[in-house]
């Protein structure tokens, strides 16, 4: 890709050269994988579940570690947003659109399987989300075979399809609201957006205002992780007309660099080493193939194949969207796979559909072993052995 036409960033250089993040990503979950199925295991789930303070570790992890992933994500998409990839009209709804096909369809397959059972059909939306971390990781094993526009629209798309989850959560798995929470929460993005307008370019106000907006989004109800989402949106990114290289010394490039090698290298392997450790004691054919089991994985590997690049190509043939640069159909097909992989977000809504009952969670943590292995797996396979002269535009 040539830098004249791309324009520099933290996230893109990453995504372009640096498979090391991938690497210990893959590496940090395979591990956990082992250690939940060693003699390891019980110490593994015990430290987890140990408290530090007001929450357990894995709360901390998911909700602490994680608002900085997707406070880094969001200045990301902000970024492209005001002056790249998706500043064009274009360019933002073929994201979006994916992102609601990725949504509505692995809902309707999951509730095909278990829209006749009560017990189960409250988990209708746990393939509804993409997993960023995994995906990008699988993205990064493959360097400069995927073009960049690709990895920027998984970006976009992922970061929606979670904001999505988020909200669903809020609607459909919070049981207690708190409006008092939730109205504090909006006076402090209130004055953010204030400092923003009145031109407050230091960093520190805006995070320590963030760090307070966390604790009182966390205690509200609704996902924390929204949090750093809110803030990204936030930061200012200053532009001097005709000067382009000023945005180098804005607070929102300096904040993304800041956190890149943080997230990278620490807090992205923490976490798919907390989550991604399923236990296979006791796993039976009957439990593979349970309506439960089966429903989680076709969501997650046909549901997001079918809802993503169906809307997608759908989109592009209309005319609404481009397609992204240098990239093939059969390149889109791959990415669209990987949006199948579904651990962050599918297991925080398997264990809240179905807080009481041990054994559905179970069945849940298998499909979505089954449905995101599967999907990775058949989407790395399909990138790595792409064309990219086999352009859709000239279909």
């Amino acid at each position: 890709m040539n830098d004249v036409t791309w324009p520099s960033s933290a996230l893109r250089s990453f995504l372009n050269s640096q498979a090391a993040g991938g690497l210990i990503l893959m590496a940090a979950a395979a591990l956990a994988l082992l250690v939940a199925n060693s003699p390891l295991a019980p110490t593994y789930f015990g430290a987890l579940h140990a408290y530090v303070g007001p929450l357990s570790l894995s709360h901390w992890i998911n909700d602490g570690l994680m608002a900085v992933f997707f406070l880094l994500v969001g200045l990301e998409i902000k970024r492209e947003v005001l002056d790249g990839q998706l500043s064009s009209w274009n360019r933002r709804i073929l994201p979006g659109v994916a992102a609601l096909g990725g949504m509505v369809v692995p809902a309707l397959i999951f509730l095909a399987f278990n829209g006749q059972d009560p017990d189960t059909a409250r988990g209708w939306a746990i393939p509804s989300a993409t997993d960023i971390a995994f995906a990008l990781g699988v993205l990064s094993l493959l360097g400069k075979r995927v073009p960049t526009s690709l990895k920027i629209f998984l970006t976009a798309l992922a970061i929606i399809d979670d904001l999505g989850a988020v909200m669903i959560i809020a609607l459909f798995y919070t049981s207690n609201l708190s409006i008092l929470y939730l109205a504090f929460s909006g006076m402090i993005v209130a004055v953010l957006i204030g400092m923003n307008r009145y031109g407050i370019v230091r960093l520190l106000p805006y995070l320590l205002l963030g760090a307070l907006l966390w604790f009182l989004v966390l205690q509200s109800g609704v996902h924390a992780t929204i949090a750093g989402v809110a803030l990204a949106l936030i930061i200012p990114l200053r532009r001097v007309p005709g000067r382009p290289d000023d945005m180098k010394h804005s607070p929102l490039h300096k904040l993304e660099h800041g956190l890149h090698g943080w997230v990278t290298f620490l807090i992205v392997p923490i976490f798919g080493f907390a989550n991604a450790g399923v236990s296979f004691a006791g796993l039976t054919p009957a439990v593979v193939t349970d309506h439960l089991t089966l429903g989680v994985a076709l969501g997650l590997l046909l549901g997001k194949l079918v809802g993503v690049f169906g809307s997608a190509y759908l989109v592009i043939r209309a005319d609404w969207a481009d397609m992204p640069a240098e990239a093939s159909t059969l390149q889109l097909l791959g990415v669209s796979l990987l949006c199948g992989i579904g651990f962050t977000m599918s297991l925080f809504i398997g264990l809240l559909a179905f807080a009481d009952n041990a054994l559905l969670q179970e069945e849940v943590k298998i499909g979505i072993l089954m449905g995101s292995l599967l999907a990775g797996l058949s989407g790395w396979l399909i990138l790595r052995f792409s064309r990219r002269e086999m352009l859709l535009t000239s279909t």
